[in-house]
């Protein structure tokens, strides 16, 4: 049997809880029909490029498939008539990735990313001037205005 790739893309105002639902559904058929769902990957909400139905936002969802064609024309012929389901796309490839997605795999080098920058907010006296003392102190008082730019004049003149 042929492997594929799924991706679809699911409503933002659907929870997590019902994509997984929906994922389950879809295993569900790919399985009844004699084939088998390697991995499922769940990619969380991401923003989307331009607006896709008036949804800003979606549930990314990604499926690892071994099954016949007659399978992915029944899960892509569910989906068009789901409602939750904006966008999704199948791809024919020569083996399954083995190993985590390269969205999952951005998303653990940017979870280390964090953890080695600690917090943001903690930079220490990086940015700290202390005393300057090779400047005299400012001088905080405002000069005097003169009088053509006070704002005061109206417009007219008399």
């Amino acid at each position: 049997m042929p492997f594929y790739e799924h991706v679809y893309l699911a409503r933002q105002d659907a929870s997590a809880q019902q994509v997984e639902e929906l994922t389950a559904q879809l295993k569900g058929v790919v399985e009844g029909l004699g084939g088998t769902v390697a991995k499922t990957e769940y990619w969380g909400v991401k923003s989307l490029s331009y607006r896709l139905r008036k949804n800003r936002k979606a549930h990314f969802t990604l499926m690892n498939i071994d099954a016949t064609p007659p399978a992915i024309n029944e899960i892509e012929r569910l989906e068009r008539l789901n409602e939750e389901v904006l966008r999704y796309l199948t791809i024919r490839v020569e083996e399954p990735e083995a190993g985590p997605s390269a969205m999952m795999r951005r998303a653990e080098r940017d979870r280390d990313r964090d953890e080695r920058r600690g917090d943001r907010f903690d930079r220490g006296d990086r940015f700290d001037r202390g005393d300057r003392g090779d400047r005299p102190p400012r001088d905080r008082e405002r000069r005097p205005r003169d009088e053509s730019s006070d704002g005061a004049n109206t417009g007219t003149e008399e």
